[in-house]
């Protein structure tokens, strides 16, 4: 496969996994009206390795610093390269939040996290929860922290997000699993 035909099929299984699992499933409130007014970028890295992909993450962040969020809200960083594994994952966010302070982007953007093996930290790796950050690939997604606080005033009880979350995803029949994640349970 070519570069570009393999960048549009990653970027379809992306695009699919979030307007089926995350506003679908309404994982995330906040993710339909950018996703409605196409200023989410689906970007793609090549990297094979923690620097390349720290480059790809700088210049995307740096894109971001030069678009308003009128233009590109958000950048979801697939990475279907590199870190498949996720004890690696997770070890590269160390370098994330090191790229973070070096450009002074604390504050500035964050970083949401998805994997196919996403496993958070007080569960076990078959827990059905883990469903609500598992994608078809590594994920770095680079939030704007001034859009995040903006879309925070319109939610009341954004705190109970991830126990709905937790409850959604537990309520999936066999089916729907297969159906919303084939690349985790086959079709």
């Amino acid at each position: 496969m070519s570069a570009p035909a393999a960048d549009t099929k990653f970027i379809g299984d992306v695009a699919r996994w979030l307007n089926e699992v995350v506003i679908g499933l309404n994982l995330c409130p906040f993710s339909g009206k950018p996703t409605r007014e196409n200023r989410v970028r689906f970007f793609v890295s090549n990297a094979t390795d923690d620097e390349m992909l720290l480059q790809d993450l700088q210049q995307e962040m740096e894109l971001l610093d030069q678009k308003p969020a009128s233009e590109i809200e958000t950048t979801l960083v697939i990475v279907p390269h590199h870190l498949q594994d996720f004890f690696d994952y997770n070890q590269f966010l160390n370098w994330t939040n090191q790229l973070l302070k070096r450009n002074r982007w604390v504050g500035v953007y964050q970083l949401a996290t998805f994997h196919p093996q996403y496993c958070f930290a007080h569960a076990e790796p078959d827990d059905t929860e883990n469903l609500t950050n598992r994608a078809p690939y590594p994920i770095l997604h680079i939030i704007r922290e001034a859009s995040l606080e903006k879309a925070l005033e319109y939610f009341a009880d954004v705190e109970e997000i991830p126990e709905v979350n937790k409850t959604r995803v537990e309520s999936l029949s066999a089916e729907e699993k297969q159906k919303l994640f084939p690349y985790l349970f086959g079709r």
